[in-house]
């Protein structure tokens, strides 16, 4: 059987009509015996709500502070020096040889000369020092004096060369006159004052020469 077939049915609707049927018939007498009122008695009484609070539990107790313990620092033990066991070392154990015996002459020992070795230079001689000394300045004494002898003479100048003999002390011993010019008017006058004169002593003997020269100052 098809299904257009099926749908044209008579039966099922008639079936379908009575159920329809029988709702209504329902809710009829439901209306009729007070069903209805019940229900919206019900439905129009007040609703109460209660608001119930939620119970908190209290706060747990703050954690207790934490102790730090420190751990004693052990110090590691210094390590001692332990010295290895001597271990004996066994010689070499070598056969013995046998060899003809040889005779070698005796050799003179080789004797190494030692280096020879400069002297030290000398020292330098110190220079001679001169027969004759010129320049030597006076370490104390006058002036000479022009003569009146040769002023009366009408000598306006003059040069004496004379020769000392200086002790260790440094004094004039003798004089002797080298030169003149003019001769004899200025050889008193020289000898004279140079005894008077001291030089720098030397801590010897010595023969020095001093030239004179005399001026008329106007």
């Amino acid at each position: 059987m098809d299904f257009a077939r099926q749908q044209r049915d008579p039966t099922k609707h008639v079936i379908g009509i009575v159920f329809v049927v029988l709702i209504h018939v329902l809710v009829i007498y439901a209306l009729m015996t007070g069903l209805a009122r019940t229900v919206v008695e019900v439905i129009k009484k007040p609703l109460s709500a209660t608001i119930v609070d939620e119970i908190r539990a209290p706060p747990p107790p703050p954690p207790p502070p934490k102790k730090i313990v420190e751990t004693p620092k052990v110090q590691a033990p210094a390590e001692t020096y332990v010295p290895p066991p001597d271990i004996p070392v066994a010689a070499p154990t070598t056969a013995p040889v046998i060899s003809a015996p040889t005779t070698t002459l005796p050799t003179e020992p080789h004797v190494i000369a030692p280096p020879v070795v400069a002297p030290p230079a000398p020292p330098a001689p110190a220079p001679p020092k001169p027969a004759v000394r010129r320049g030597i300045a006076r370490v104390s004494g006058d002036d000479l004096v022009y003569p009146r002898a040769a002023i009366r003479a009408g000598i306006e100048k003059g040069r004496v060369l004379a020769r000392v003999m200086i002790d260790e002390k440094g004094h004039v011993t003798e004089v002797t006159i080298v030169s003149a010019e003019p001769p004899r008017h200025f050889d008193k006058t020289v000898i004279d004052g140079l005894k008077e004169w001291t030089f720098k002593a030397d801590g010897e003997k010595y023969v020095a020469e001093i030239e004179v020269n005399f001026v008329i100052k106007n």
